[in-house]
C-alpha cells in the first residue's frame, strides 16, 4: 500500500508541475535546442552503447541533436546527480540502468538525490542478460560447473572485473557467488570499456557483464562465454547455455536500461519521448541491432518503468545487505 500511495503522490506532483507557467512554456516547441543525454559511465559499456544507438535515432526523428555526455564517477552517482539537479525542461535526460537507479541507494548512504523521487521515468529501453565470460588463457573451465569447481579449489584466487564498485557487473557477480557459494576477488575499474580491455589482455580472469560489450570479443575468439544470466537463452547467441540450466536453478541476474529525466519534467515531453523511443525500439532497424548485441528491447509506459525501479531497489537491496557489499 505504501508503494502505491507513493506512486500516486508522485504522479500528483508531476501533474501539478504541468501547471507552472515556466514548465508549460518549456514544453511548447520541445525540443528547441540540443538535448543532453547523460551517460554516468565511461564510453564502451552497455549504457553508453545503448544511449548512443537510441540518441542517433531520436535525433533524426525530433530534429535536434541528442548529445551523449559521459559523466563517470562514483558508480554512476556523479552523472545521476547532474541530471537530478538539471532544469526539468526536457533538454537533459539520462540513460539510467539497474545500478544507478536500483542498486546505488543501498550502496551509497548519503546520496544527494533519491532514485524514485528525483527522477521522472520515461521509458524502459532494454533488458540485457549478463554473460559470464572468461579469458581462455587464464581460466581452463569450459562450462559453469567446471568454473564453480575451479573457484572452490582456489577461494578468492579468480579475479573478476567490473565497471566499478556497485556496478551491474559487480552485483551480478555477487549474486552468482551468493547462489553458488564460491569466493572471487573483485577488481573494480572506472568503466566497462577499460575493464574489458584488461580482461582480453589477461590482466583479470573473468567478468559477468552485458551482451553489448561481451559478445563481440566472444565471437572474435578473445573470450569464452560460459553462461547467460537470464532464465532463457539469448536469441542472438542460442549456443550459450543459461547458468540456470547448468546446475544453478533459478539463477536470474539481468541488467536493464532506461531513460529518465529530472522530476517535474512536463508530462507532454515525457509522453512524446516515451512514444518516439518506443516506436524506434519496436522498429526493425534498432531492434535488430540491439538483439544482435544481446539486448532485448522492452519499451512500456513511464509508470511501468517506475514500478520496475521500485521493485528492483527492494530486490537488490536485500542481496547487498546479505552479502555486505560496500561502495568503497
Amino acid at each position: 500500500m505504501h508503494a502505491i500511495t507513493r506512486r500516486a503522490a508522485l504522479r500528483g506532483l508531476a501533474a501539478g508541475a504541468l501547471a507552472l507557467p515556466a514548465l508549460a512554456h518549456a514544453q511548447q516547441g520541445w525540443p528547441n535546442r540540443p538535448v543532453r543525454v547523460i551517460v554516468p559511465f565511461t564510453p564502451g559499456g552497455s549504457t553508453d552503447i545503448l544511449a548512443r544507438a537510441l540518441s542517433t535515432e531520436l535525433q533524426e526523428t525530433l530534429g535536434q541533436p541528442f548529445v551523449v555526455e559521459n559523466r563517470a564517477g562514483a558508480g554512476g552517482t556523479l552523472g545521476s546527480e547532474v541530471v537530478a539537479r538539471a532544469a526539468p525542461d526536457g533538454h537533459t535526460i539520462m540513460m539510467g540502468h539497474i545500478g544507478t537507479l536500483a542498486v546505488n541507494p543501498s550502496l551509497y548512504r548519503n546520496l544527494s538525490f533519491d532514485t524514485v523521487t528525483s527522477f521522472q521515468p520515461i521509458v524502459l529501453v532494454a533488458i540485457v542478460p549478463n554473460i559470464l565470460v572468461v579469458n581462455p588463457r587464464k581460466v581452463a573451465a569450459s562450462n559453469v560447473q567446471e568454473f564453480i569447481a575451479l573457484a572452490k579449489r582456489d577461494p578468492r584466487g579468480l579475479t573478476y572485473g567490473s565497471g566499478g564498485n556497485g556496478s551491474a557487473a559487480h552485483i551480478a557477480a555477487v549474486a552468482f557467488s551468493d547462489a553458488t557459494g564460491i569466493e572471487m576477488t573483485h577488481v573494480p575499474y572506472r568503466g566497462t570499456g577499460p575493464m574489458m580491455t584488461d580482461l582480453i589482455a589477461g590482466t583479470i580472469d573473468l567478468t559477468m557483464t552485458g551482451g553489448p560489450p561481451a559478445l563481440p570479443p566472444v565471437r572474435a575468439g578473445q573470450l569464452r562465454a560460459l553462461g547467460v544470466s537470464s532464465l532463457q537463452r539469448l536469441s542472438s547467441a542460442p549456443e550459450i547455455p543459461t547458468i540456470a540450466e547448468q546446475g544453478v536453478p533459478g539463477f536470474d541476474a539481468t541488467q536493464w536500461y532506461g531513460l529518465v529525466a529530472p522530476a517535474g519534467t512536463p508530462r507532454a515531453v515525457v509522453d512524446r519521448l516515451n512514444a518516439e523511443s518506443a516506436r524506434i525500439l519496436r522498429g526493425d532497424k534498432l531492434r535488430a541491432r540491439l538483439e544482435a548485441e544481446g539486448a532485448d528491447p522492452a519499451p512500456g509506459t513511464p509508470e511501468q518503468f517506475r514500478d520496475l525501479i521500485v521493485a528492483e531497489r527492494e530486490r537488490w537491496g536485500a542481496l547487498i545487505r546479505r552479502a555486505n557489499v560496500r561502495a568503497d
